[in-house]
């Protein structure tokens, strides 16, 4: 009976190991609620970033006119969407514009759509792009440019997990890898 006792427990625990595995972002120890916030989408309709229960929330901040991090950015989603299969619909995939002068709602949300229709894009006023950027504890800020645009936006360059009770569960620094998101991505699905 005490050896039944032992080998229920071991599998009890193997079966807990999942659960157990790190993150392949930056795991954010412990969980972070973040506030959620309300945007305007091109067709009027509002979209917020409150929980959804079995819908986590992949987020990050960019614009239209990066030349780099940001085309790269939402390619990895492509990649990561393609990996999960069936189960990547239950993610919310959000692109918010750091450049509301020129990313319009519309102009946003066309951006993200190029890559995929399952990914949003939205665009806020200053002030609210300036308040979930501090909830996130990222950072935009405009520099001068040559060229037709203007100017560009240095900006936090990682992706943020919120998990579907609207904590911040992980971070991915740019570069970390695809597929990283993506397993992290499995084990919250």
């Amino acid at each position: 009976m005490a050896r039944g006792l032992r080998l229920g427990a071991l599998l009890a625990l193997m079966a807990g190991c999942d659960r157990l595995t790190p993150w392949q972002g930056l795991e954010v120890t412990p969980p972070r609620p973040v506030p959620a916030f309300t945007f305007t989408q091109a067709d009027g309709r509002p979209i917020s970033t409150a929980p959804q229960s079995g819908r986590p929330l992949v987020l990050f901040f960019g614009y239209t006119h990066c030349p780099d991090v940001c085309p790269t950015t939402l390619a990895d989603w492509v990649r990561v969407r393609r990996q999960l299969g069936d189960a990547g619909e239950r993610v919310r995939f959000l692109f918010v514009s750091v450049d509301p002068a020129r990313d319009t709602p519309a102009v946003a949300a066309a951006y993200a759509a190029r890559f995929s229709p399952a990914f949003t894009g939205v665009s806020g006023d200053s002030a609210t792009t300036a308040a979930i950027l501090r909830a996130f504890g990222a950072t935009a800020a405009q520099e001068p440019a040559t060229g037709a645009s203007g100017y560009l936006v240095s900006h936090s360059s990682q992706l943020f997990l919120v998990d579907d009770q609207g904590r911040l569960v992980a971070m991915y620094p740019f570069g970390r890898g695809w597929n990283a998101l993506a397993a992290d991505l499995e084990k919250l699905l």
